[in-house]
């Protein structure tokens, strides 16, 4: 199970862009994020969504076509020997989804979609459900309930900030203490400094607040680190404004190590 591979002074990292953009791209990020995380001795978990089904404006990009992203997927995955993650949005998509990755993920909006959990779980994969905007940490026992009833305890949490006002999310540690008692617990640190619903229909995003965030997460004994990445941000079809640029990564996970290990003490 992925999520063997935590410890106490070691945590998982879900890294990788937002949305697959292309071969070339994809394989270059992965094979950065393998050189940092195996100096560092961090488990990897690859990232990408092969399709954006949740975007504000009909003009924002949603992908490259669903089979093709997939592929590139599968290839990371095999090239690189790291297991990959990615959305699911629908029960059919599950059955197909689960073909090409590792892990299926349940984005934040749809936490509480009992055909998509039931079928997520009925794969046999790891399901990562996200938690909703619109949740406490305590009403995610039902989604976890969900799942582990249909036969599939292999399940994880992810906190990713509530709706704070209308354009902003905030996240309440307290909740974290709460997760973990349900399910392995990752915090994503770049979808919760967003900034959505902006005027312009383009999510915003706060990325300078992603290391704070990251660094209070492993003080609160979070499990992993979410972290969407990308070699140029400002380029990336998807939620560019509040991804990390990859050049830096291995500080950011430096620190984090050096704080892991200090709070492991005591």
């Amino acid at each position: 199970m992925i999520t063997d591979k935590i410890s106490k002074d070691k945590f998982l990292l879900i890294a990788g862009p937002c949305a697959i953009e292309g071969k070339d791209i994809a394989s270059k990020i992965a094979e950065k994020l393998v050189i940092i995380t195996s100096k560092l001795s961090i488990p990897l978990v690859f990232k990408g969504s092969y399709r954006k089904a949740n975007r504000t404006r009909l003009d924002s990009f949603t992908g490259i076509g669903d089979l093709q992203a997939l592929k590139i997927l599968k290839k990371i995955n095999s090239e690189f020997n790291i297991p990959v993650i990615t959305d699911i949005h629908s029960k059919d998509e599950a059955k197909l989804a689960a073909e090409y990755v590792d892990i299926l993920q349940i984005p934040a909006f749809l936490a509480r979609q009992t055909d998509l959990l039931v079928n997520a779980a009925k794969t046999g994969k790891t399901v990562n459900i996200k938690k909703g905007q619109f949740m406490s940490a305590e009403s995610m026992k039902y989604a976890v309930d969900k799942v582990k009833q249909s036969g599939n305890t292999k399940v994880m949490l992810t906190e990713r900030g509530t709706q704070f006002g209308y354009n902003d999310l905030i996240v309440d540690f307290r909740g974290i203490s709460e997760l973990k008692k349900l399910a392995p617990t990752i915090l994503d640190v770049t979808h919760s400094v967003q900034k959505p619903n902006q005027i312009s229909g383009i999510t915003g995003g706060s990325p300078e607040h992603i290391e704070s965030l990251a660094r209070a997460g492993i003080v609160n004994n979070i499990d992993g680190v979410f972290i969407e990445t990308h070699t140029n941000p400002s380029e990336a079809k998807s939620d560019g404004s509040n991804m990390l640029d990859i050049k830096n990564l291995e500080n950011l996970l430096s620190n984090l190590l050096e704080l892991r290990e200090a709070s492991s003490k005591l």
